[in-house]
């Protein structure tokens, strides 16, 4: 067990590793959050392989705001076309929306697993990245390229594609998505990490 006053006395920035059954108070994870300690369990997480984005996916909840119409509508017609299910999540008309509402609309789905993947649009995406992502469960990646989707998926988990409908055309958004919800994610070490952003999320480091 690693309590407070052991906390108090590891070195600023360490990593540890705690023993298979260790235990770390509530008051101690505080201590070290505030040191910047981080904690590495050792053995297998058992809840680690659960934070994978799903390897197939079947339903796909796409949102965006007034700049990404036709952009969404070939992504949900084109989704349909491969017998997904799309959520089309709006806005369905030219009237300005915020991105906040329309990205986190879609990455709520995707945290409740009521989708296995969102697609979020807005004029560049960054914004639509940054809504997404404060939403706990949501992993989203802003993708220019095939590459960047591709890495987003393997490397890092992604389970929320944002595209800019000013910076990719509707063949590049296309292809984008299909690399996205094709790539899967398998290696340990990429979903050990996912362990650690989802303490990140549960612990903000101070």
């Amino acid at each position: 067990m690693i309590t407070e006053a052991d906390a108090r006395v590891m070195e600023y920035g360490s990593t540890i590793v705690l023993v298979a059954g260790g235990h770390i108070t509530p008051l101690a994870q505080d201590t070290l959050t505030a040191r910047r300690i981080s904690v590495e369990r050792e053995g297998t997480d058992p809840d680690a392989a659960g934070l994978a984005p799903a390897a197939q996916v079947r339903t796909v909840a796409v949102a965006g705001d007034h700049t990404s119409l036709a952009l969404k509508a070939a992504i949900v017609q084109h989704l349909r076309g491969r017998g997904l299910a799309a959520h089309d999540m709006g806005t369905t008309t030219a009237d300005p929306v915020d991105y906040p509402d329309t990205a986190s609309s879609a990455a709520v789905q995707v945290a409740r697993g009521e989708a296995d993947a969102a697609v979020v649009i807005d004029g560049a995406g960054l914004g639509s990245t940054i809504a997404a992502n404060k939403v706990p469960g949501a992993r989203a990646a802003m993708c220019l390229n095939e590459t960047l989707a591709r890495y987003a998926r393997q490397h890092t988990g992604a389970n929320v594609l944002a595209l800019g409908s000013t910076l990719v055309t509707r063949e590049q958004g296309l292809a984008i998505l299909d690399t996205f919800i094709d790539t899967p994610m398998h290696d340990a070490r990429y979903i050990r990490r996912l362990a650690k952003i989802r303490d990140l999320e549960l612990h903000p480091r101070r």
